[in-house]
């Protein structure tokens, strides 16, 4: 059982925030106890923004969320819009650190929702990536794609990326960016290809349900 789904994506700005705020009132609507942690977030002046949509959504659905602040759902942010390694400029992240804050808020949830900054190679310490803390906690991963031209190549890579480290995983896409040329630009490949791709739009309760009896269910 796995009461951990980590996000990712192919890249920043790609929809992870957007697909997990859509996660968070999937697993509610299904009466699962979700929170959620976003472990380092850059580019952040006084309040981490993007945890402070997440933290407000949580709210909404578990309590034992309530008297948490955004800084409670995150283990570092920095002013500097940047990967966490270049932003963290005096070299402060601890690894362990990260793990100690998503052990504590998987005590206040049936599954907690961990969001990733940027892509899976981005560096959080010099040798020590997105994807290598996915693998670290074990983590099953749903993938945020975007629709734009040039995804096709930015979603095999990110799929190689997980396969070579028996990650589990789903990728879906979220259609946001050209959404008028997607049709014909990127979909005819996507569905040769790959015969269950989704999107975050229309895919997500779907998702949540298989998640839970695959996971959730012993």
């Amino acid at each position: 059982m796995h009461n951990t789904l980590f996000i990712s994506a192919t890249g920043t700005n790609i929809g992870k925030t957007y697909t997990t705020l859509l996660l968070i009132k999937a697993f509610a609507s299904y009466g699962i106890k979700v929170g959620v942690c976003k472990p380092i977030e850059t580019g952040v002046d006084t309040i981490p923004l993007d945890a402070s949509l997440l933290l407000n959504s949580i709210q909404k659905v578990n309590s034992k969320f309530s008297t948490l602040d955004a800084n409670d759902i995150t283990a570092y942010t920095f002013p500097l819009p940047a990967a966490p390694f270049c932003a963290d400029t005096k070299q402060t992240i601890k690894i362990d650190t990260i793990i100690d804050k998503i052990h504590a808020l998987e005590k206040k949830c049936d599954i907690l929702l961990i969001e990733g900054a940027g892509g899976l190679m981005v560096p959080i310490t010099e040798s020590y990536t997105m994807i290598d803390l996915a693998q670290t906690l074990n983590a099953p991963l749903l993938l945020v794609t975007p629709s734009r031209l040039g995804c096709i190549n930015d979603t095999l890579l990110s799929i190689e990326a997980l396969k070579s480290r028996n990650i589990t995983y789903e990728w879906c896409v979220n259609i946001y960016e050209d959404k008028e040329s997607f049709d014909a630009v990127t979909r005819p490949y996507y569905d040769r290809v790959f015969k269950n791709w989704w999107s975050s739009n229309k895919g997500i309760d779907a998702f949540v349900k298989r998640y839970i009896q695959t996971h959730l269910h012993s």
